[in-house]
C-alpha cells in the first residue's frame, strides 16, 4: 500500500518498515513499485526529514496487466514466473542509472538507504538475507543481471549512496553495521550475506571485523583493498587539471579509455558459439549504444564526485587492511583476471593469506570448509556482476556457500541445477561423451537386458550401487545421460576431498565446483539417510578412492569392505538398490605411475601422506578398502575405445525392514549386490569384443555416413 509516498513491501522481509518508492500510485490499479527504498534506514548525522525530502518520484510510471512500463519501455515483470525470467544485459544498468538519477528529488544529495529490487519470483521459505554493497558508482544497481535468481533464494537489499552524498566511509560502515545487527537480531539462526563490490569488499571486510560474533558470509568482487596498487591512484592530478567545463565530455572517454571495460561489458553479451560476422554486428551495435550512454557514465560520476570517491577508496583501504586480522567471517573472493582497474587476482591471494589461519566449522557432519576460497574469472573485466557469461547463484551452488541456517546441509540447502546450468556443465564434458560414447543398458523386471534406461524406476529413494573407474570417469556420462534421457538427478556420494582443501595444498577446488552443482555430497552416514528420507537417486561407491585410484593391474577389482551397513539403512526406506557395472577405463588411458611408485619419490611422498592424513577414512576397517592414498595416478592416454554400462534388475527391500534387521540377512543381501556388479562387469567386458563400434574412428565413420548425433549401435543383446 501506499501513503503520502511512502508505502509498506509485503513479504519482501523488511517488516512493516517504510518504504519509499520509486513510482507513482494509481488509484485504480496497485501501487506501481519498481524499487522500494527504506527511508527510516539512514545515518543518525542526517535530518529526519532528509531521507523523505530527496526522494520525490520523477518518473512517469503505467502499470499494465502484467508488466511495469518506466516512460512507455517495458521493463520489469510485475508477476514473474519461475520459467519466465527475462534477459538483462549492461544495457540495464545504465537505464537504472538514469532512473535512480533523476529519482533523487534533483539534487542527488543523500542519505544513503536500501532498496529492495521487486524482479523476483516467490522466494524459498527461511532465504537469509543478502546485501549488496556497491563500488564506485554508489548506484546500488550493479546486480541487475544477477537479481532475478538471487531473489528467489535470498532476501536481496542493496545499498543505494546518492551521487552527490558525502557521506564518510566510517558512517557507511555504521549504517551497514546497523543493519546487521538488527536483522541478526531478528533472525539469528540465519547467516547474513554482504557482497561486496570493489570498494564495497572494503566495506564488507570493515563490518565482519567489526563484528565477529556475527555469523556473516562475504562474496567480495574485485575487492578495492589494493587500492595504493591500483591504476586508479592515476586518476587523481588528472582530475584536478580538467576544466569543469570539459569534464563532463572527456572524462567518460578517458574512464573507458583507460579501462577497457565497455569493450568487456559488450563481448561478453556478444554470445558464444556463433559465426564470427554475427559476433562481430553485435560488437558493432554494442559500441555504438554504449557511447549513447557516456552522458549517464557522467551523471553517475562526476568529478567532484569521482574526486570523492577516490579518495574515500584510499580511506577505505586503509581501513579495512589494518582490520583483516580480526574477521572470522566465511569469504568467497571473486578475482578478474582482466580487470584493468585493480590487480585483483593477486589481491585475492593477498587477502587470503592475510586472513587468520584456520578452517570454520559450516559443513554439518562433514567437516570443515576453507575460511576463505577464491573463485578466477580470467577473462573477466572489473565490473564482473554486469557481465553475461557470470552467474553469482551458479557461483554460489559450485562453491556450496548457500544456507539458510549455522550449517550448510547437503540435502535441505541444495539447489538443483536449472536447464542452463545443466546444459552448461553438459557441455563442458562434451568431449568425454564424444570420445567414450557410453552405451547404456539396463534390466527390466522380467530379467531382460535393454539398451537404455528403460529398467530405472522413476520414484525413489533408489540406490546405485557399482564400481568406481579410475579417477571416476564414469560419473559424468552417467550423471549426464540420467538426467537429459530420465530426468533424474543422481545424489553422488563423494569424498570430502572435493569438498574442503588443505592449507598451502595445490589442488584448486574449483575443480571440483561442476559436482557440487550437480549433486554430490560429502560421504557420511547422515548424509546418506537424509537423502534416503528425501527420496532421493543416490550414487554409493563402496570402493570408494581405494577404487576410483587404484594401482597397476587392479583394474576391473571390487575393493569393498568386508561388511556394510547401507542395505539396512535403504531397507529402513523400502529403497530399490540397483547393482551396475561400468567397464571402458583401460581403452582410454593406462596406468604408468600408481601410488607404489609415487612413495618411491620424496616429494610426493610427503604431499600423498598430507593429504591422506587430512581426510581420515575407514580407519577403522581392515583389508585393501582402509588404504587409500590421496595421489593422482599418472595416466598414458590411449585412443579412446567406449565405455559400457549394465544396471542390474533392481533389488525391492520395501517390506522388508523387519527382515533385513538382522545382520546376517543383510549381509547376504550385500553379498548378492556385490556378486551382481562382478557379474555386470564380466558381462560387458565380454560383450564388447563384439562391438564393431567400440572405437572411435568406427563411431566416427558412422556419425560421418550417416550425419546424425544418435549414439552409435552396439553388439547385439
Amino acid at each position: 500500500m501506499s501513503v503520502s509516498g511512502v508505502g509498506y513491501l509485503a513479504g519482501a522481509g523488511l517488516s512493516s518498515t517504510p518504504l519509499t518508492l520509486f513510482g507513482t500510485a494509481s488509484s485504480q490499479r496497485r501501487p506501481a513499485v519498481i524499487i522500494a527504498v527504506n527511508a527510516e534506514r539512514k545515518l543518525n548525522s542526517w535530518p529526519a526529514s532528509a531521507a523523505t525530502a530527496t526522494a520525490t518520484p520523477t518518473v512517469e510510471v503505467a502499470v499494465g496487466q502484467d508488466d511495469i512500463h518506466i516512460n512507455g519501455k517495458a521493463f520489469i515483470s510485475g508477476a514473474m514466473e519461475e520459467e519466465q525470467e527475462v534477459k538483462r544485459s549492461w544495457r540495464d544498468y545504465f537505464e537504472l542509472a538514469k532512473l535512480f538519477i533523476g529519482s533523487d528529488g534533483g539534487s542527488g544529495r543523500g542519505p544513503p538507504r536500501w532498496f529492495s529490487p521487486l524482479e523476483t519470483g516467490k522466494r524459498m521459505p527461511n532465504s537469509p538475507l543478502l546485501l549488496y554493497l556497491p563500488g564506485l558508482d554508489g548506484l546500488g544497481c550493479g546486480l541487475v543481471l544477477q537479481q532475478q535468481k538471487l531473489g528467489k533464494i535470498f532476501n536481496v537489499w542493496c545499498l543505494h549512496i546518492p551521487v552527490k552524498d558525502r557521506t564518510p566511509f566510517q558512517e557507511l560502515v555504521m549504517l551497514v553495521e546497523e543493519t546487521v545487527r538488527s536483522e541478526y537480531g531478528c533472525y539469528p539462526g540465519r547467516p547474513i550475506y554482504l557482497v561486496g563490490e570493489s570498494m564495497g569488499g572494503c566495506l564488507a571486510l570493515a563490518v565482519a571485523a567489526r563484528n565477529p560474533d556475527i555469523d556473516l558470509v562475504l562474496i567480495l568482487a574485485n575487492p578495492a583493498t589494493c587500492y595504493n596498487k591500483s591504476h586508479l591512484q592515476s586518476l587523481l592530478p588528472l582530475l584536478e587539471v580538467i576544466p569543469d567545463e570539459l569534464s563532463l565530455i572527456s572524462l567518460p572517454y578517458t574512464l573507458s579509455l583507460m579501462t577497457g571495460e565497455p569493450f568487456n561489458l559488450i563481448s561478453s553479451s556478444a554470445g558464444k558459439g556463433i559465426e564470427q560476422q554475427t559476433t562481430l554486428e553485435q560488437l558493432s551495435q554494442g559500441l555504438g549504444e554504449l557511447s549513447s550512454y557516456f552522458s549517464v557514465l557522467a551523471d553517475i560520476l562526476p568529478r567532484d564526485t569521482l574526486l570523492w570517491k577516490l579518495q574515500m577508496m584510499k580511506s577505505a583501504c586503509s581501513y579495512a587492511n589494518s582490520r583483516l586480522h580480526a574477521v572470522k567471517a566465511q569469504i568467497l573472493i571473486l578475482a578478474s583476471g582482466r580487470d584493468p582497474l585493480l590487480p585483483s587476482l593477486e589481491e585475492a591471494e593477498r587477502i587470503q593469506g592475510a586472513l587468520p589461519k584456520q578452517e570454520i566449522h559450516v559443513l554439518k557432519n562433514s567437516g570443515k570448509m576453507p575460511k576463505c576460497e577464491i573463485r578466477k574469472f580470467n577473462d573477466s573485466g572489473h565490473f564482473l556482476f554486469l557481465e553475461d557469461d557470470v552467474d553469482l547463484v551458479t557461483i554460489i551452488k559450485g562453491t556450496s556457500l548457500y544456507r539458510r541456517g549455522k550449517f550448510h546441509d547437503y540435502i535441505s540447502d541444495y539447489l538443483p541445477p536449472t536447464e542452463a546450468e545443466f546444459k552448461k556443465t553438459a557441455e563442458s564434458f562434451r568431449w568425454l561423451e564424444i570420445a567414450t560414447g557410453p552405451v547404456m543398458l539396463s534390466t527390466l523386471e522380467n530379467g531382460d537386458i535393454v539398451r537404455g534406461l528403460a529398467g530405472i524406476p522413476s520414484e525413489g529413494p533408489v540406490v546405485y550401487v557399482g564400481y568406481h573407474m579410475i579417477l571416476g570417469l564414469e560419473i559424468y556420462p552417467l550423471v549426464i545421460n540420467f538426467m537429459s534421457k530420465r530426468n533424474i538427478l543422481m545424489r553422488g556420494l563423494a569424498h570430502p576431498m572435493i569438498f574442503a582443501k588443505l592449507q598451502e595444498d595445490a589442488l584448486d577446488l574449483s575443480m571440483f565446483d561442476s559436482y557440487r552443482i550437480m549433486g554430490a555430497v560429502p560421504v557420511s552416514a547422515s548424509n546418506f539417510y537424509k537423502l534416503l528420507s528425501s527420496g532421493s537417486h543416490i550414487l554409493l561407491y563402496p570402493g570408494g578412492m581405494r577404487e576410483a585410484l587404484h594401482n597397476k593391474g587392479e583394474g576391473y577389482q571390487l575393493f569393498w569392505p568386508e561388511r556394510s551397513e547401507f542395505v539396512r539403512m535403504a531397507a529402513r526406506f523400502g529403497a530399490k538398490i540397483i547393482p551396475f557395472g561400468a567397464v571402458g577405463e583401460d581403452d582410454i588411458c593406462e596406468i604408468l605411475l600408481d601410488s607404489e611408485d609415487q612413495m618411491k619419490i620424496p616429494y610426493l611422498r610427503e604431499t600423498i601422506e598430507k593429504r591422506t592424513t587430512q581426510f581420515k577414512l575407514r580407519t577403522d576397517m581392515e583389508g585393501e578398502v582402509a588404504n587409500q592414498p590421496a595421489y593422482l595416478p599418472g595416466l598414458l592416454p590411449k585412443l579412446p575405445g567406449r565405455f559400457y554400462f549394465l544396471f542390474g534388475k533392481p533389488i525391492d527391500t520395501a517390506g522388508m525392514k523387519q527382515e533385513l534387521r538382522d545382520r546376517e540377512k543383510a549381509h547376504e543381501v550385500y553379498l548378492q549386490v556385490k556378486s551382481e556388479v562382478e557379474r555386470c562387469i564380466s558381462y560387458l567386458k565380454e560383450k564388447r569384443e563384439k562391438d564393431p563400434y567400440r572405437s572411435l574412428a568406427a563411431r566416427t565413420l558412422y556419425h560421418t555416413i550417416h550425419g546424425s548425433e544418435d549414439d552409435a549401435p552396439t553388439f547385439e543383446l
